[in-house]
């Protein structure tokens, strides 16, 4: 336990779980509060507001103050202010191998802002078909206990197999435009340089899973329109910033996690630009750096696995604005990114370990920070300052 910490006695009861309309007992969480957690600039409380999620991938605030929460076995946990769990009718029928599963969740930015028209709720997952499966884009709006009126708006070009590399994160442009990264798949050779494929990318689509007209490949015959950058290893960390830029965190494969600023156009260089190095051999993949090839804007400096990634925004932290926070896995730390221009200028670890696996990382309507960790029974929690 870091020497930061102090833990007091402060059990959550959370409401019973639904599962198919049934309530069940109501359990008594242990006691994780984390009453003041001390860093550079804010001491801060964690809080544990659900518990008994299976896998937990991603969670999207809801304007009334309840949460949608994807679960990668497929199912759609909506959590009320209680941390009641009802699991939603209606989710599409994922294949839950390896690490495919239903993915990100994200709402449309004019949700609950009076138009019906935009209230809809985007999920990416991995759907089966001949070959293997592929990274599927999905939209549907919430009435009640079910989802309705689901759509599928995005299929990439080839089903394959291993069942890992799916990417997944979903991240809005200003201009209204989705950006939607696609891992390499896990498949030798490496997909992510071909640009008649989407795997190991970014593409960008329209709310409705069309191509928009200024992508930058589209008016190039040897590229899939719906690309926006290439030579993403796999990208679980994504999020736009309040100047309009798109951030991301990428996997390497050993070692050589990475921080980019996804541009139109670019190409990332996997795999033949890579700061990580083989699982087998431990040696290093590619070069360190080449001509044509964007550079990560930061390596982190351990096997960070990162996933889940947030600007500060938030009042509510105001010695944090415009820093970026950043899930890891297997490392199971909360970092905070200094940024200045596209370089970082400051690294601290927020959380290490108190969570275990942290697999999102979002910004509340409210202005507090909510993370998730990747566990059988995962849990969903609140980070707020400590004294307010």
């Amino acid at each position: 336990m870091p020497a930061n910490l102090m833990r007091l006695p402060a059990a959550l009861l959370l409401g019973g779980l639904v599962v198919g309309g049934q309530a069940l007992a109501a359990e008594t969480l242990p006691e994780i509060t984390v009453e003041r957690i001390e860093t550079e600039h804010h001491d801060l409380r964690l809080e544990r507001i659900a518990s008994g999620l299976e896998h937990p991938w991603a969670v999207a605030p809801l304007p009334d103050g309840r949460f949608l929460v994807s679960e990668r076995p497929g199912r759609l946990a909506l959590i009320d202010t209680a941390g009641e769990v009802t699991h939603l009718d209606g989710v599409p029928d994922v294949s839950a191998n390896g690490q495919g599963g239903l993915l990100d969740v994200v709402l449309h930015p004019g949700y609950g802002q009076g138009d019906s028209e935009h209230d809809w709720l985007y999920v990416t997952w991995s759907q089966a078909g001949n070959g293997g499966t592929a990274t599927t884009l999905s939209r549907a709006r919430l009435d009640g206990d079910a989802l309705v009126d689901v759509e599928t708006l995005f299929v990439q070009d080839r089903f394959s197999a291993p069942g890992r590399h799916y990417g997944s994160r979903l991240a809005w442009l200003p201009d209204g435009t989705l950006l939607m990264s696609i891992g390499d798949r896990g498949r030798q050779p490496p997909r992510a340089q071909d640009r008649g494929d989407h795997a190991g990318s970014v593409l960008r689509l329209t709310e409705t899973g069309g191509v928009p007209d200024d992508n930058p490949f589209v008016d190039d015959d040897g590229a899939l329109d719906a690309l926006y950058s290439r030579g993403n290893r796999n990208i679980q960390g994504m999020t736009v910033a309040a100047d309009g830029r798109a951030w991301a965190t990428e996997h390497g494969p050993l070692g050589g996690d990475e921080l980019n600023l996804i541009e139109a156009g670019e190409n990332y260089g996997w795999p033949e630009v890579s700061l990580g190095v083989d699982y087998s051999t431990r040696r290093p993949i590619g070069e360190a750096s080449l001509p044509g090839m964007r550079d990560a804007v930061h390596v982190f400096d351990d096997r960070f696995a990162p996933s889940g990634l947030a600007e500060v925004q938030s009042e509510r932290f105001p010695a944090w604005q415009g820093d970026l926070l950043a899930g890891g896995l297997r490392s199971e730390l909360l970092r905070r990114l200094t940024l200045d221009g596209d370089r970082v200028v400051g690294n601290e670890v927020i959380l290490d370990g108190e969570i275990g696996r942290i697999r999102d990382v979002r910004q509340g309507r409210d202005g507090a920070l909510y993370l998730l960790d990747d566990s059988p029974r995962g849990s969903l929690y609140r980070l707020v300052p400590a004294d307010g």
